[in-house]
């Protein structure tokens, strides 16, 4: 299991109001990595920000630049495109996507490829030390990102951008197409969908991306010590409590199963449930009923 005082640690570089989303990541890395020193890469982050910014400051107002957007905005999110996918070759990884490794921040610096929420996190670090506002958004099924334009520019739009493509400017008939791709035809285009996404939420967005993955590779320790982190950045994630529970049983962990699962049914027990919610409780039930026979069988 992952230690307790590893936890302490990424629970306060996950929620303190320092915007460094890159320790926490590395920290992540180290579910696979125990011994990753990220020491290294955050120099080569600081490294890569520092030519960045000159680039950034550099940049002249291409002729191309759109009638509706901020034009210096543009002009330095094209300069940084341009030095981290044209000159640094940071791509979106499409043939292997799945690959664990596009989810660990050190992995995704070495082989300069990764997947949306990895690349738009590097993309947010390598921004935010060159002097561009960036911030993300946590679209459904494409993490995005947003360069917010100047206030005070009458009708200049916000630039989104996709780092797994490039850092293409998206559209916002690309959003909605986007949107029914991952969300279905039903999807509205709103406020919601395209809300600012803060740090924990970045952070939890990238543990169930690598949860999913340690689970249908049957790496279940690893997924268990995903979940932990995942309820270190948010407490109240009821999911992720039950899915800590049945991870935990699965390992033969049955004391700390027997927790969860009682909690989860504690905290969960709510009157109006919908059939299938009544039929997962009973079954968490049932659970917990062989748990507690177990435990006693053992003392």
């Amino acid at each position: 299991m992952i230690k307790e005082q590893f936890v302490r640690a990424f629970t306060h570089a996950a929620l303190s109001p320092d915007p460094d989303l890159a320790i926490a990541a590395l920290m992540i890395a180290r579910i696979e990595y125990p011994k990753l020193d990220a020491g290294p890469y955050l120099d080569e982050l600081d490294a890569i920000g520092r030519e960045a910014r000159m680039r950034v400051e550099a940049a002249s107002i291409p002729a191309d630049t759109p009638m509706q957007v901020d034009p210096e905005r543009y002009a330095r999110v094209q300069a940084l495109n341009a030095y981290l996918f044209a000159e640094l070759r940071f791509v979106g990884n499409e043939k292997q996507y799945e690959d664990p490794r596009n989810s660990f921040l050190n992995e995704v610096m070495d082989r300069r490829t990764g997947i949306p929420i990895t690349l738009a996190l590097l993309y947010i670090e390598i921004a935010r030390r060159a002097g561009v506002q960036i911030e993300g958004v946590n679209f459904p099924g494409h993490f995005l990102l947003r360069c917010p334009a100047r206030r005070g520019l009458m009708h200049a739009e916000d630039l989104i951008i996709d780092a797994f493509h490039g850092g293409a400017i998206v559209s916002e008939d690309g959003c909605r197409e986007l949107l029914r791709r991952y969300a279905g035809d039903g999807a509205v285009l709103g406020t919601q969908v395209m809300a600012h996404a803060t740090k924990p939420q970045i952070l939890s967005r990238m543990l169930l991306n690598l949860k999913r993955l340690y689970v249908r590779m049957h790496s279940f320790p690893q997924a268990r010590d995903v979940t932990e982190l995942m309820l270190a950045v948010d407490p109240s994630a009821l999911t992720e409590l039950k899915e800590r529970g049945l991870l935990a049983y699965h390992l033969n962990d049955f004391s700390g199963a027997l927790r969860d699962l009682q909690s989860y049914l504690r905290l969960s027990a709510t009157k109006g449930t919908d059939e299938a919610e009544r039929e997962e409780h009973a079954q968490i039930w049932e659970h917990v009923k062989t748990l507690r026979k177990r435990i006693a069988s053992l003392n």
